[in-house]
């Protein structure tokens, strides 16, 4: 069954790439002669054009992170055939066209962000509303993966602080993570400073990786969860200031090579399993429309999978970072649309990893989705605690840890750029033509600081209280993109019918999993049961939903005013 489900999923979503992906690139006029933001504005530092293979390797490693891996196993409660066509449909006609679209309209607009693209077309107000929401949402983000790295990194077993011999899981992973950030920057200055080649730079960047890899399972790293949270909190504002070449770029790349890699080893145990017989996926096809008290397959699903199908932070990215570093047009689709559909595929993985340790996934045997997910495809190789076993577990918990870790640094980055957007003045491009004290608060390191400092505090709070608050506010933020790219379409005459389902479809689901937060949330605070991060739901849920709500309107009275134009 698992074989079939992946070889299914892998036609469909190849399919979808090929004709779906191809009829937007006829309906936008993609244009491979045009110069992109990288090349007409390349400063060496946030506009850097990059062979693609870099940029595809920074764009997937920085929109996989832990979501399609988290998302999909927490949503197999409703069973695999839900999950399944959701992470298809989803893929190729929400998640794709939203991170495709996304894309190509920052590239047309300077690599500006979806502020800027909705500015164009719904005006400033619509603008600044849809920032704040955007911060809001990135804070979420921040909050979330520092709660699940320092967790990756932490281990209460050992005690103490340093290095140390025989590590446990968590802290070999911390030590191969901090030595790939030395191993990045390396790698960085070798390509740009010192001239080297993709390839041979590639092969001794893989190489490094073994290297540190190697090491860390002979030798650990540990501190306290909050010596963690506070060493991620620096290293995030670094990363979010220097020059992308330094370190996004080369960091992303390589870590993607960790992403390729375990793909590729979780469809070699799906074939070895399904000839052997090691293991049985046992998830049902379909559970029940209400599997827990509260959750409902509609909108729980759709908010649940978050990564695997649709994502608003993907937009982010895309117009964040990726557009300033794409060297050409022709590379558009496989960077924004291919790997999307790569991250399906890898929703579709995690679905399967999950399906083989099922019963014990119920039993509340692991900590988290991403240990099921590592068990599961290392059980399809060896039994539990075996030197196979073992091996395959650390590795990909470690990958996991990795690209939550990117995320990381790269929603850091994006937040930087929002909120020195928030204070900008018409005219103004950065920061050095603001003036008074809007060019205090428009100062790169002022952004950085304010939303990690923001970030890790609530990075304190339980993963639950954070992640399902995050699902909904990501989900939401795709469709108020799928709003804003459709809308520039229109004013630029292009074709934008395909969006209008999605974009429907996506704030419908959020919309009503942030009205049911909030109900849930005033009940608790009525019974006398809620706690701080009860209200912290509260408040934020409400926020955003009533900034969505104004958006929508303005989107709505824009959509308007087009048909009157071209009627």
């Amino acid at each position: 069954m698992a074989l079939v489900i992946i070889i299914c999923a892998i036609v469909l979503l190849f399919i979808g790439y090929v004709f779906y992906g191809n009829w937007l690139c006829k309906q936008w006029g993609i244009d491979p002669k045009r110069k992109t933001p990288a090349v007409e504005l390349e400063d060496g530092v946030d506009y850097v054009a990059a062979p693609p293979a870099v940029l595809m390797g920074h764009h997937f490693s920085s929109i996989a992170g832990a979501g399609p891996i988290n998302g999909p196993i927490q949503a197999a409660i409703f069973g695999w055939v839900p999950v399944f066509l959701w992470c298809i449909i989803g893929g190729i006609f929400f998640g794709g066209l939203q991170d495709f679209g996304s894309l190509f309209a920052s590239i047309r607009h300077d690599g500006k962000s979806v502020g800027e693209i909705i500015k164009d077309s719904m005006g400033k107000r619509a603008q600044k509303l849809f920032i704040i929401f955007a911060l809001l949402v990135l804070i979420l983000v921040i909050a979330s993966f520092v709660n699940v790295v320092a967790g990756t990194f932490f281990t209460a077993a050992g005690g103490g602080t340093g290095l140390k011999a025989n590590p446990t899981g968590n802290q070999t992973t911390a030590m191969i993570s901090v030595l790939f950030i030395l191993l990045a920057i390396i790698y960085g200055i070798m390509t740009n400073r010192f001239g080297v080649k993709t390839l041979p730079a590639t092969i001794i960047g893989v190489i490094g990786v073994v290297a540190i890899t190697a090491i860390g399972l002979k030798c650990g790293f540990a501190l306290s969860r909050i010596g963690w949270i506070v060493f991620i909190g620096i290293y995030l504002c670094i990363a979010s200031l220097i020059p992308v070449w330094i370190l996004l770029q080369p960091r992303d790349y390589l870590s993607s090579f960790l992403l390729y890699a375990m793909i590729a080893l979780a469809f070699i145990g799906i074939v070895v399993s399904a000839f052997t017989g090691r293991v049985e996926f046992t998830i049902p096809a379909f559970t029940s429309w209400t599997p827990k008290d509260g959750q409902y397959l509609f909108p729980t699903l759709f908010i649940t999978v978050a990564c695997g199908a649709c994502s608003g932070f993907h937009s982010l990215i895309a117009t964040g970072t990726s557009s300033k570093q794409l060297d050409s047009e022709k590379h558009a689709k496989v960077i924004g649309y291919g790997s999307m559909l790569i991250e399906s595929a890898l929703g579709i993985i995690a679905l399967i990893a999950v399906g083989m340790v099922f019963d014990q996934y119920k039993a509340g045997n692991y900590g988290s989705p991403s240990a099921a997910f590592a068990a599961g495809i290392a059980s399809m190789f060896n039994g539990e605690g075996s030197v196979v076993y073992n091996t395959i577990y650390a590795l990909l918990t470690l990958a996991v840890s990795v690209f939550a870790l990117t995320s990381l640094d790269t929603g850091t980055r994006l937040s930087r750029f929002m909120f020195s957007e928030l204070f900008l003045k018409e005219g103004e491009k950065s920061w050095k033509e603001a003036t008074g004290f809007r060019k205090f608060l428009t100062h790169p390191l002022v952004g950085t600081l304010l939303m990690v400092v923001i970030g890790s505090t609530l990075g304190y709070l339980k993963l639950s209280q954070i992640w399902g608050l995050f699902g909904a506010a990501n989900q939401l933020l795709a469709g108020i993109a799928l709003m804003a790219v459709a809308a520039w379409l229109g004013e630029a005459g292009k074709n934008n019918k395909m969006f209008f389902i999605p974009m429907i479809f996506m704030l419908a689901a959020t919309l009503t999993s942030l009205v049911l937060t909030d109900i849930n949330k005033i009940k608790m605070i009525s019974a006398g049961t809620a706690a701080w991060g009860d209200w912290f739901q509260l408040i934020f849920a409400t926020a955003m939903a009533v900034l969505a709500i104004v958006l929508v309107v303005e989107g709505v009275q824009t959509f308007k005013s087009q048909a009157k134009k071209n009627a």
